[in-house]
């Protein structure tokens, strides 16, 4: 079984698109909710990927990007083969 981040926060709708695409694919995950130390948490997410917006997605400790990063890895076929 692959390991899972996904750093949150609880407002974000992409956020939760991204967990429903996730556990309709059946993975298990971790969800890191940055919702309560927002800024801090997103600059040093920042130095570490490059974005400043959330959802960010961590399979197997490498980057693969936002909610349509993820919904485009599983459009063409690639996120079953990192799963």
């Amino acid at each position: 079984m692959p390991k899972i981040e996904i750093y949150t926060t609880d407002y974000c709708p992409y956020c939760k698109k991204a967990k429903a695409l996730l556990s309709q694919l059946g993975m298990d995950f971790q969800e890191i909710d940055i919702s309560g130390d927002e800024d801090e948490a997103i600059e040093k997410l920042k130095v570490r990927t490059g974005m400043s917006t959330v959802p960010q997605i961590f399979i197997n400790d490498t980057f693969i990007g936002g909610c349509d990063d993820l919904f485009q890895l599983h459009k063409i076929g690639n996120l079953q083969e990192l799963l």
